[in-house]
């Protein structure tokens, strides 16, 4: 195999294996680590102190969140620029106040219901608002349930969180004449409860102590990873809140940065730890052991996150800024989380000194990576049948991908939330009053040249054809009575389908509407458009189905490249890319599964299936994808010490695997349990990423870690680290020590 190697790789080989891989004391990370241990005083209580200041800043000066998604140049975004350019009383910023009455028709409230309407069109940004009682359809044909419409002069989920109480103070009429009241979206997400996910975050940090401390047996070294992990994280979400100051985040992005943060915090935290621990037991100073493991462990963990930032970064690709946003959140948590490991953590090593194991349970374990212990001999035993292992692997990995193939992609709306939120109680009334689509209908705007608009003939008969169209049209429940604006420039009514506004046939009426339907009777030079919050939605689903493939390609070159002027290999970063797939098409499928099919759905708090959100599948594949090239980036990094050292291939597989598989078996449970942790929350997005993620880090640790990377490695043997020597002096070079 000798022949495989170029000149350049075996140079390498030599001059690195000679210097018995011993680290500098004059490298920038051995001095790093070493200097905040010695001044680990100074190290902790700058970190202590930009945290204070940082969460300080985020309750005096922070910003909020809130969904806000920007189509400019799509069908649904010009069709509503249109709308408001030709008629200023219509804003395209509504929302619906929903009344029940379930004893009573509402008409004997008339009087509540007038002081109410004065009330809220007091209220500031409030532009119109509708009496149900003489709106035509805003009553339900038993009289009992009544929907008040009102216009806003911008979108209301940007408001503050206290614009409700103003609201529900302007109800005050209609509630204490005991009406039920109910605000559907946007209105409805400010009446919601405040997400809290402190549970979950609670769970997550009690089962990461237990896992750490059930693993190496020692108090403090349980404990260390935690505190370092939860330090970085309230500082990670304190630079969050400035930055939501000056622009604006999703509601999911705070628990995005934590659930990230947590995870690669401790992770990075524990893989340090577990250097640190045998350097000591090797017999090194507290600041000596420090020293090494930064300038090792360190290196691999800079190298582990930037893949994972920028596969995160990556996101931006899609052209969305709303995506964008999510990934730039979760890398803030990531980033933070390396900054903590390389200074904040030795810092704590240095507090700590010899006292590390001084509390321990039975006999404290580092990584010895020596002998022949289990994980050497379980290596070995996968090296020797490499095929068998190789297709029991790709088996069940293969066996969770199948429901990936079934994935519905939608847009989860009001009715999958809890049956206590406002906007799904609203949602619920209207759907049983007035039909499912109600919750969304479209909003047709249709451009008029002057023959047509001066014409009350011409006009007539457009609209009659317009009606006849549309309400043969299979999926719609009924169309309203058109208006043509003061200016006499557009036509403009809604359309109610028969079906919610996450159902597929909702969507196939919207496709229908616009590539068929309306070209085909505006042929006269009128153009049409379909708008209104459920056509944004549907148009911000086909966006992402469509950017979703760039993102998977972006996202596998970056990491390529990455890895390979890490490891100077071909083999090796093709190698992570595809099995790295398996992992995610695994978590893919689960998600499915439990969410689209319901299969288990109650034990993750849902009592409904539901479409997956359209954006999970590209948040899931940039996060997974990350965290998968830390543990490639944290076991071949160990393998290519050996090699280096030994020159023989598959020892230096079985005992990086040796070294390693301790630290990433116990990193992916603790990452799976804060991921799992996640669950709990109300939000079905934080749901769907909890499960996902923690399924993706238990397959990836397990089934491609343990299994499919050994078997690979040894059929690839010594060509595994084959890499032309033309490449060679192309490609940058990036040390991980």
């Amino acid at each position: 195999m000798d022949e495989l190697l170029d000149g350049s790789f075996r140079d390498s080989l030599a001059s690195e294996g000679n210097s018995n891989r011993g680290p500098s004391s004059t490298g920038i990370l051995y001095r790093l680590g070493a200097w905040n241990a010695r001044h680990f005083k100074t190290s902790i209580l700058v970190w202590l102190l930009v945290v204070v200041f940082l969460v300080v800043l985020m309750g005096k000066i922070g910003g909020t969140y809130s969904n806000n998604y920007s189509l400019p140049n799509t069908q649904a975004s010009t069709g509503l620029s249109i709308l408001q350019a030709n008629n200023k009383a219509v804003t395209g910023y509504s929302s619906q106040i929903v009344l029940v009455d379930p004893n009573k028709p509402l008409s004997n409230f008339s009087a509540q219901i007038s002081q109410a309407l004065t009330s809220l069109s007091k209220l500031p940004n409030v532009v119109s608002v509708s009496n149900p009682l003489t709106a035509t359809g805003a009553v339900s044909v038993s009289g009992e349930t009544a929907y008040i419409s009102v216009a806003f002069n911008q979108n209301p989920s940007l408001f503050s969180p206290s614009y409700i109480s103003s609201v529900e103070t302007a109800m005050k009429s209609v509630t204490n004449a005991k009406v039920n009241v109910y605000y559907n979206d946007p209105l409805g997400l400010l009446a919601n409860p405040k997400a809290s996910d402190i549970r979950s975050e609670l769970i997550g940090l009690v089962l990461a102590l237990l896992i750490i401390a059930f693993a190496f047996r020692s108090l403090y070294a349980a404990g260390l990873p935690l505190v370092s992990a939860l330090i970085s994280v309230l500082g990670s979400l304190g630079i969050m809140a400035l930055l939501a100051k000056v622009t604006t985040f999703s509601t999911t992005s705070p628990t995005l940065t934590t659930m990230l943060g947590l995870g690669v915090g401790i992770d990075y935290c524990l893989f340090l730890t577990t250097r640190h621990r045998q350097k000591l037991m090797d017999g090194l100073s507290p600041a000596e052991a420090a020293g090494v493991t930064v300038s090792t462990s360190g290196g691999s963990v800079i190298v582990a996150a930037a893949t994972v930032s920028v596969a995160l970064l990556g996101l931006y690709v899609s052209g969305l800024t709303f995506i964008g946003k999510l990934g730039l959140a979760a890398m803030v948590g990531v980033v933070t989380s390396a900054i903590g490991a390389i200074t904040l953590v030795p810092g704590l090593f240095g507090l700590l000194g010899t006292r590390m194991d001084r509390i321990h349970f039975g006999k404290a374990v580092a990584e010895t990576g020596e002998g022949e212990d289990f994980w050497h001999r379980f290596s070995r035993s996968v090296q020797k049948r490499p095929w068998t292992f190789l297709v029991l692997g790709s088996i069940i990995a293969g066996v969770l991908v199948i429901p990936l193939f079934s994935m519905q992609l939608g847009r989860l709306d009001a009715g999958s939330n809890p049956t206590t939120y406002s906007d799904r109680q609203a949602y619920g009334a209207v759907a049983s009053a007035f039909g499912q689509g109600a919750n969304g209908p479209f909003v047709i705007v249709v451009t008029l040249p002057p023959s047509v608009a001066n014409s009350s003939s011409a006009l007539g008969t457009l609209e009659q054809n317009l009606n006849t169209s549309i309400s043969s049209l299979s999926n719609v429940a009924h169309i309203t009575v058109p208006n043509l604006s003061p200016n006499k420039a557009i036509l403009y009514f809604n359309v109610v389908p028969t079906y919610g506004p996450q159902a597929s046939q909702t969507k196939a009426l919207f496709d229908n509407l616009v590539n068929v339907t309306l070209p085909k009777v505006l042929n006269g030079g009128e153009k049409g458009y379909v708008t209104g919050n459920t056509a944004s939605g549907i148009q911000f689903l086909e966006l992402v189905v469509s950017k979703l493939p760039i993102i998977i390609l972006f996202v596998i070159l970056a990491a390529f490249i990455i890895l390979m002027a890490t490891f100077r290999s071909i083999l090796i970063p093709i190698k992570a890319a595809l099995l790295n797939l398996f992992s995610i098409g695994a978590a893919y499928g689960v998600v499915v599964a439990v969410f689209q099919w319901g299969w288990g759905s109650s034990l993750v708090g849902m009592n409904q299936k539901v479409p997956i959100e359209s954006y999970v599948p590209m948040i899931m594949f940039a996060i997974t994808f990350g965290l998968s090239m830390d543990y490639e980036v944290f076991l071949i990094s160990r393998v290519k010490e050996e090699f280096l050292r030994t020159k023989d291939s598959s020892l230096a597989v079985a005992s990086g695997l040796s070294q390693t598989a301790r630290v990433i078996s116990s990193g992916a449970s603790i990452m799976a349990a804060v991921f799992f942790a996640f669950v709990a929350s109300t939000n079905i997005v934080i749901k769907m990423l909890g499960v996902g993620l923690g399924v993706s880090v238990i397959i990836d640790a397990t089934i491609i870690r343990l299994c499919l990377v050994p078997s690979v490695m040894e059929l690839f043997g010594d060509a595994a680290w084959w890499f032309p020597k033309w490449l060679d002096k192309v490609v940058p070079r990036i040390d991980v020590d």
